[in-house]
């Protein structure tokens, strides 16, 4: 919050990618506009996620380790992020409706992916982040890094969210929500696990 501009930056880069998609296509049936709505989701959270530690000076790095432990600075970070990242999903699908309609029809289970997807890019991504700002090139690094993390996310996410276009069954989708739920308390007990060494160097 200390760079409000950022923020600013994000949603306006956000904005600019919806309306490039309604102004290029008249109409989008179905599952392009499922793919083109993650496709948008996924690059706004790498803007405003993926450089969480990238940001930070070796000086204020050495003030949070001497306020904090480093378990309490990875939690709050992806809190923030986490946050942050629903904010910005909320914001896209709004968008979404207000210029390409809304073509789901379970809107549960379309609505629960959203959560895990903005949860799983938010941890992924801050966890990435503090990896990366120890190494030369991080920004290369980061996408590498992600890039496998993310494949089983978004093959869940793309799989739920294309049969939720089709009619309500939220009983059959909700196996693969929970395998998403799990797939973030795993990356999230990772980043509790690795972080401290991390922190300490």
């Amino acid at each position: 919050m200390r760079n409000k501009y950022a923020i600013s930056g994000i949603i306006l880069y956000l904005a600019s990618i919806i309306v490039l998609i309604t102004f290029s296509f008249e109409s989008l049936d179905d599952r392009t506009w499922m793919v083109l709505f993650w496709i948008s989701i996924l690059f706004t959270s790498v803007n405003a996620v993926a450089k969480s530690f990238l940001q930070e000076s070796s000086g204020r790095q050495y003030y949070m380790y001497t306020m904090a432990s480093p378990q309490m600075i990875i939690l709050a970070r992806i809190l923030y992020n986490v946050l942050l990242m629903v904010a910005l999903s909320a914001l896209a699908l709004v968008l979404y409706i207000g210029s390409l309609g809304y073509p789901v029809e379970d809107s549960w289970s379309f609505l629960l992916t959203m959560l895990m997807g903005a949860i799983a890019f938010a941890a992924t991504f801050t966890m990435i982040s503090a990896i990366a700002g120890e190494g030369s090139n991080s920004g290369t690094l980061t996408a590498i890094l992600a890039f496998p993390i993310l494949i089983p996310v978004l093959r869940i996410l793309i799989r739920v969210s294309l049969q939720s276009l089709v009619a309500e069954n939220l009983e059959a989708n909700l196996q693969d929500i929970l395998y998403l739920l799990a797939l973030n308390v795993f990356i999230a007990v990772l980043a509790l696990i690795l972080f401290p060494y991390l922190w300490r160097d």
